[in-house]
């Protein structure tokens, strides 16, 4: 049986709406993901941030991407990800040029340590995603889905 969140937070008055509440469980749920997906990145080396870089430059294929195309694409807002790549490329997981047509265009790529990186790593994570969202089934994780991409829509609209 889960435990609610009123629960584990020790809180002793009830929530103010509906949706207090569930802004907290999905804050307190990503919290709780996040620390579970750093745990599992952990042996290579890797934050989520960095993995998250890795899989989009996978993505990418042999052109690459550009800083601000990988920044519109990352799952988590990073405010800083020259440096994020900038660690990346110390540890020779990319590699970064000067586009061809215009110098101004600085394109990563993801190198074959990258890649291989990417790929050790792929298993735990799915392990991680499997494990806490396994329980819920398939038509309660379309459910989800949904509702979250509806809560991120209105977001956007405002």
């Amino acid at each position: 049986m889960p435990r609610k969140l009123s629960e584990e937070i020790r809180q002793g008055r009830p929530f103010r709406s509906r949706e207090e509440e569930a802004l907290l469980n999905v804050l307190r749920t990503a919290d709780a993901l996040t620390q579970r997906l750093a745990a599992a990145l952990k042996p290579f080396d890797l934050t989520p941030s960095q993995y998250n870089v890795l899989r989009i430059l996978r993505g990418a294929g042999a052109e690459g991407s550009r800083c601000g195309e990988i920044a519109e694409r990352l799952v988590a807002h990073d405010p800083d990800v020259t440096r994020l790549l900038d660690r990346l490329e110390r540890a020779g997981l990319v590699a970064r040029t000067r586009d061809a047509t215009d110098r101004r265009v600085v394109r990563t790529k993801i190198t074959p340590e990258g890649r291989d990186a990417l790929e050790r790593a792929d298993g735990p994570v799915a392990a991680v995603s499997a494990m806490h969202f396994g329980v819920l089934g398939t038509p309660a994780l379309g459910q989800l889905i949904t509702a979250l991409e509806a809560v991120r829509t209105q977001q956007e609209a405002e």
